[in-house]
């Protein structure tokens, strides 16, 4: 799949524990202004059928389970998430290449197909994190070498920290996309994210979509806050 930019950028992260919260926050927000990722503990409590109805709501689904497995495993659960309908899926790049050449392959052999991105390092990860696992090369370089892998094996990109974002614009091409957590408006509380920069840094500095989660989940106004951010963009 070819890079096509549309709007909107803001992906919001509805990292809720259960889905009456989770509902309650998309019941307030527009899917004209973002789309909506879901993640790991949110899917498992509430599962496909969740998925299913944010997207008779209207909303494009990032579906943030990061597969890591043996290649025929993520595969099928590549095709499962194709199958569901969702916008982006993404796999771990330390993966290596036959798991996401699987991944890819089944991807592209189904009747919808996702973005298929691939996560490389944690932005709430630093050089002592990466030095406690063995890894002797630091965070910016460790993110080159696995997005390069995944723009080998066919992916439509990586999620990648917005520190990470103009180096890899120059790496890899304009046409990879980059998925980019770890964005905080000015003034907002960092919480557990280390590598972070505002909506106008990280766009500036190549990003393409943006994950943001409690600067707009947990305001009093989030529908106002998500306003804020568009018009600082834009």
């Amino acid at each position: 799949m070819t890079k096509a930019m549309t709007e909107p950028r803001i992906i919001v992260a509805l990292d809720f524990p259960e889905e009456q919260s989770a509902m309650a926050m998309v019941q307030k927000l527009d899917p004209k202004m973002c789309r909506l990722k879901i993640g790991k503990e949110l899917f498992v409590r509430s599962g496909p059928q969740f998925v299913e109805k944010v997207q008779k709501l209207g909303f494009d689904v990032f579906l943030d389970l990061k597969f890591y497995d043996i290649p025929n495993t993520v595969a099928g659960a590549c095709r499962a998430a194709a199958d569901l309908g969702v916008w982006m899926v993404n796999v771990h790049a330390s993966g290596g290449h036959k798991m996401m050449e699987a991944a890819k392959e089944a991807v592209a052999n189904s009747n919808h197909q996702p973005y298929l991105i691939a996560v490389t390092i944690l932005t709430s990860m630093t050089s002592h994190d990466l030095s406690e696992l063995g890894f002797d090369l630091t965070p910016m370089e460790e993110v080159q070498r696995l997005a390069g892998i995944a723009h080998e094996c066919g992916l439509d990109g990586v999620v990648c920290s917005p520190l990470e974002a103009e180096i890899l614009t120059k790496q890899l091409g304009k046409e990879f996309l980059l998925v980019t957590p770890g964005v905080r408006p000015e003034g907002s509380d960092r919480g557990d994210q280390n590598r972070v920069m505002t909506p106008v840094q990280a766009l500036q500095a190549g990003s393409d979509y943006l994950v943001i989660g409690r600067p707009i989940t947990a305001a009093e106004n989030p529908i106002q806050s998500l306003e804020n951010i568009i018009s600082s963009i834009n």
